[in-house]
């Protein structure tokens, strides 16, 4: 027998990828009114596919979009599109693969995850991946909880974003849903292709969200500086840098307070951010004129190649001073033998360096 101190090392395994024709079979459409205030009618899944507001087209990229052939009079809603995952998850690395992010006068996109407990919100969580309004052209990153957590700022916590002050709470970093205003605890991306018009122009790229033990990390790639280990479908996230926002588990545990999150994409306008926001916006009139013009709309729709969800599996190393050494794999079912072989020798260089 081995008196040993186990020491692990993991990899990322794919557990579920979102892609081509078969996208929207495990996505439930989201069709009630809209909790942040939009003047949006959210469509169910027939009439979104009989309209055209969500569909896969020859190439296999993924379209969900709000309406821009629609001439509306003053007052009437927009049809748009609302999804949620079917799985829930605990922990993973959520990457998304997209042409274009919806963008607009009025135009309020996101993709996030969220508690599918019907009392959860914010106690449970909510992290805002992707987030913008109007044709900004900064990403904002944000989470929602309970009365928990608060944002650890740099340089204990290391993000190139800027954490953003809370206008209601006069503070930067309460993250706590229940107060009465507050917008969460938010970090806004440095670069000006990670949002709107810029990041479109730059022929889209990647979002990646990690969520463990460690914390929750997100990261940005516009099309040029993809990682390889993304596109080979074997991805590092020690490899990317800094990621361009943290949520330090120090300041939230993100184990307790983000529990069975669905992966949800969103397309609402005017509202509590994109309505509030419109008079500095620089756009023309207001929310609700811009509102009855479809033309308005044009450039409102999410573009996707793929989502990929991987999830960590350990390789347990068990080391101390005695001669004797063993390295036990998790038996995990469904691997490819890619996967095998890359264990495998993941294994090996383990051993060698023992």
């Amino acid at each position: 027998m081995v008196n040993s101190t186990a020491n692990s090392t993991f990899v990322w395994v794919i557990e579920d990828t979102y892609q081509g024709k078969t996208f929207f079979d495990t996505f439930d459409f989201f069709a009630y009114l809209d909790p942040t205030h939009g003047k949006v009618n959210y469509t169910t899944r027939e009439d979104a596919f009989s309209q055209r507001l969500a569909y896969v087209d020859d190439n296999g990229t993924v379209i969900m979009k709000g309406d821009d052939t629609t001439q509306l009079t003053q007052g009437i809603n927009r049809n748009s599109v609302r999804i949620s995952s079917q799985k829930i998850y605990n922990t993973g690395l959520f990457i998304l693969d997209l042409n274009r992010v919806p963008w607009g006068c009025g135009v309020w996109p996101a993709w996030w995850t969220v508690t599918n407990e019907p009392s959860g919100w914010p106690w449970l969580g909510e992290v805002d991946i992707i987030e913008g309004v109007h044709d900004n052209e900064h990403n904002q990153v944000a989470w929602h909880t309970g009365p928990n957590c608060t944002l650890t700022p740099p340089p204990v916590a290391n993000f190139t974003g800027t954490y953003i002050q809370n206008q209601t709470t006069g503070q930067p970093n309460l993250c706590d849903g229940n107060i009465p205003g507050n917008s969460g605890c938010a970090i806004l991306e440095a670069s000006r292709a990670s949002y709107g018009p810029t990041f479109d122009a730059a022929g889209g790229g990647v979002f990646a969200m990690k969520w463990d033990d460690t914390g929750i990390s997100v990261w940005s790639f516009y099309r040029a500086l993809v990682p390889t280990d993304i596109q080979s479908g074997e991805p590092k996230p020690e490899n990317w840098g800094t990621p361009v926002a943290f949520l330090d588990p120090s300041g939230c545990n993100p184990i307790a307070n983000f529990i069975n999150h669905t992966i949800v994409f969103d397309i609402t306008f005017c509202g509590d951010w994109a309505g509030n926001s419109y008079a500095t916006s620089g756009c023309p009139g207001t929310c609700e004129e811009r509102l009855m013009d479809p033309a308005n709309f044009v450039n409102a729709s999410w573009s996707i190649n793929y989502m990929k969800v991987y999830k960590r599996v350990s390789l347990v190393q068990a080391s101390n001073s005695a001669p004797a050494r063993h390295v036990t794999i998790p038996f995990v079912q469904g691997l490819s033998g890619m996967w095998i072989a890359t264990l495998i020798v993941a294994v090996l260089g383990i051993m060698l360096h023992i």
